[in-house]
């Protein structure tokens, strides 16, 4: 394949044609990390990196954030808008259709920023973009990365890109390339979860939990 220089089309047209395809792409609940993990933690103003259809979002504002949700798709941030409104919290959330590979987070402060299952097939810069939206961040501020840590058995990905490798723990820090004078690591581990594929089939998934306090 020819590379393709027009990069924003490029991502773009991907997700739009992957939220395009059906109504509904995702189940509308939170992420279960995200759940376990801020829970605990006082709320403040967020940050979800590609936000999808806002189920994250959503349920940070339920908890008294106030949250900026970015995706590049369209279609997605319409539906999440349209889910905040009918949640009865689209006063607590910002959406915005955002081509994150260009976005630099100038001028923006957060408490919290999430990214749960930020990963992308058209190749994007995804520890360059992290480490911008980690410069956003508050002293204290919180940084929570949920990554796959390998295709699920039903993934049609599973045999196409045979030589991807998803990121261990420690090599989700060690790509941020954060100076530890300035950054805590609280969570770097493997958290194991039961998923049910679009078949029905059930399996055992290992997802890739980081957590970093800026100091």
């Amino acid at each position: 394949m020819e590379p393709n220089h027009d990069h924003a089309a490029t991502l773009t047209e991907f997700w739009e044609g992957h939220y395009g395809a059906s109504e509904r792409v995702w189940s509308g609940r939170p992420n279960r990390v995200l759940v376990d993990v801020v829970s605990g933690l006082p709320a403040g103003r967020a940050l979800d990196l590609g936000c999808g259809e806002g189920g994250d979002a959503i349920w940070l504002a339920q908890q008294g954030w106030q949250v900026t949700g970015l995706d590049v798709s369209t279609t997605a941030i319409g539906r999440a808008r349209a889910a905040a409104t009918t949640a009865g919290v689209a006063e607590s959330i910002t959406f915005a259709a955002t081509d994150l590979a260009v976005w630099t987070g100038a001028g923006e402060h957060h408490d919290l920023v999430s990214a749960c299952f930020f990963h992308s097939p058209v190749e994007v810069d995804r520890s360059a973009i992290l480490r911008r939206a980690a410069d956003t961040l508050a002293p204290g501020g919180h940084l929570l990365i949920v990554s796959h840590g390998a295709f699920p058995p039903w993934s049609k990905h599973d045999h196409d890109h045979d030589d991807y490798q998803f990121l261990s723990p420690q090599q989700e820090v060690a790509e941020l390339a954060l100076t530890h004078a300035d950054w805590e690591t609280l969570i770097a581990e493997d958290r194991s979860r039961e998923a049910t594929g679009p078949n029905g089939e059930t399996a055992l998934l290992t997802d890739v939990v980081v957590l970093l306090r800026r100091r």
